[in-house]
Order: C-alpha cells, then structure tokens, then sequence
C-alpha cells in the first residue's frame, strides 16, 4: 500500500482514533481528578474543570496527529497552529455543551454524581471527537493542491 493510501480514509481514522484513545484518558482522567479534588456540583466550575481537562486532551492530539496520523499534510505552519487553535475552541464548544446538556438532563432522572459526570462526558468526547477528525482532515490539515 503507497503512503498516499495509508494515509485516506479509514487508516488515518484509526490511527486518529488510537490517538484519541490516550486524549480520553488526559480528558476523563483530569477531570475526574479536578472533581475528586475539589468536588462541585456549580455549573461555572464543571465548565472550568472540562475546559481544562479537553485543552491538556487537544495539546496532546495536536503533538500526535501533527506527528503521525496527518504528518503528509502537517507542516507546523502559523496558519495550521491557528487552524487547530480555532478546531480546538469549536470543538471545545461542542464539548462543553454536551458535557453541560447531557449532565442537567441526567440530573433529572436523578442519576448519582460520579456516574453522570462520566456518562457526560463520554457523551460530550465522542462527539466532538467525530467533529474534531473532520475538522482537522479537512480543514488544518488539509493537503495543499501542490502536494
């Protein structure tokens, strides 16, 4: 298989996905750490505590996918680190929201703490995982015409 062909379609999806394995496990691990430490149930500080556990998460996929899953098309240009910065903030975005719906909405069915904070937010990476890959694939690192 040419390196142009490992480097489409459902390959780099797993080698991402690989990747996002270990982001998981800085996301979840940090912000269960953040809540073991300093327990709340204050909407502004479960944003905070996310916020800090997705941004240690997109340092560490940014280091990897630069160096591996997109490495073809990675140039650690100024404009590919704004690009991921703004993909990061998007995705964020995208985190923090259904990390904050789905917790209110478990709340409710009055699911306990520690399982609706996870359940949350493994809700909340799995989707921003999916809109973050297509948004790197295809807009940070998308491979220049001349290449």
């Amino acid at each position: 298989m040419t390196q142009n062909k490992k480097n489409k379609g459902p390959f780099q999806f797993l080698q991402f996905s690989v990747i996002g394995v270990s982001n998981a496990g800085i996301d979840i691990g940090t912000l269960n750490l953040l809540l073991l430490l300093f327990h709340t149930d204050e909407r502004g500080l479960l944003l905070l505590f996310n916020t800090i556990a997705y941004t240690l998460a997109v340092a560490n996929s940014y280091f990897w996918n630069a160096s591996f899953t997109f490495q073809h098309a990675a140039k650690g240009s100024n404009r590919q680190r704004i690009l991921f910065i703004v993909q990061g903030i998007v995705s964020l975005g995208v985190n923090n929201l259904v990390f904050i719906a789905s917790n209110t909405l478990l709340e409710s069915f009055g699911v306990p703490n520690w399982l609706r904070y996870n359940v949350a937010k493994g809700l909340a990476m799995l989707l921003s995982f999916i809109a973050s890959f297509f948004m790197i694939k295809y807009f940070v690192f998308k491979k220049s015409k001349k290449n």
